[in-house]
């Protein structure tokens, strides 16, 4: 086995990049290892950085086609910047042992024809897109990854760590004082989802080795 201790590391995404934190640290104890603005698009090429967007107007043919084409780049960037996040805390004596992705409370989206017929469609449909390839690196790494929905993190928190919830938020909140700024409501909620899922993590590992309550 190895004597690495465990870390996580927690995303907020936005059209073209994600604010991601990596975290350890026993509950109450946690912190921040890495932090980081991880931009996944081709800056120099037009509609990347919202390419629903571009191709609303586009023939279906010719948006899947871009579509595809954006998500192989964004795909790319986004293993790249995770493989050097991990390679990093390897180095720290870290290993990545779960992620999580911060989500929107969308509901599963229709055909891209439909989803190109509504521009609340195509908003929710580009947050996806970029969520999706951060995800599909963390499997390609073989880092678990979930998610939780934005708006019920503080419910989550609550039932992680119980009376200790407000407690930990108010820690991370006031980590800005010794990280430096910027230290923004992104890298907050980011940091927020990795603590629980390290917490998640290091419950189920203490249960599986007989030591949980």
């Amino acid at each position: 086995m190895s004597s690495m201790k465990a870390a996580a590391i927690g995303v907020n995404v936005h059209s073209g990049w994600g604010a991601v934190v990596a975290i350890a640290g026993e509950q109450g104890m946690e912190e921040i290892l890495l932090r980081r603005r991880v931009v996944i698009i081709d800056s120099k090429t037009a509609g990347f950085a919202q390419p629903y967007h571009y191709v609303a107007k586009k023939e279906i043919h010719a948006a899947e086609k871009h579509l595809t084409h954006c998500a192989s780049v964004s795909g790319r960037l986004a293993f790249e910047s995770l493989t050097q996040l991990s390679a990093e805390l390897r180095e720290l004596d870290l290993t990545p042992k779960a992620a999580v992705i911060l989500l929107s409370s969308a509901r599963p989206l229709p055909k891209l024809k439909e989803i190109l017929a509504s521009h609340a469609l195509i908003h929710t449909a580009e947050g996806e897109f970029f969520r999706q390839a951060f995800r599909n690196a963390f499997e390609k790494l073989r880092i678990p990854v979930t998610g939780i929905r934005a708006r019920d993190l503080n419910d989550a928190a609550a039932k992680a760590f119980g009376k200790s919830a407000s407690a930990i938020q108010k820690r991370i909140d006031g980590m800005g004082r010794s990280l430096g700024a910027p230290w923004t409501k992104d890298e907050k909620t980011a940091a927020l989802a990795a603590a629980i899922i390290l917490n998640c993590h290091e419950t189920k590992d203490h249960a599986a080795h007989g030591t949980g309550a």
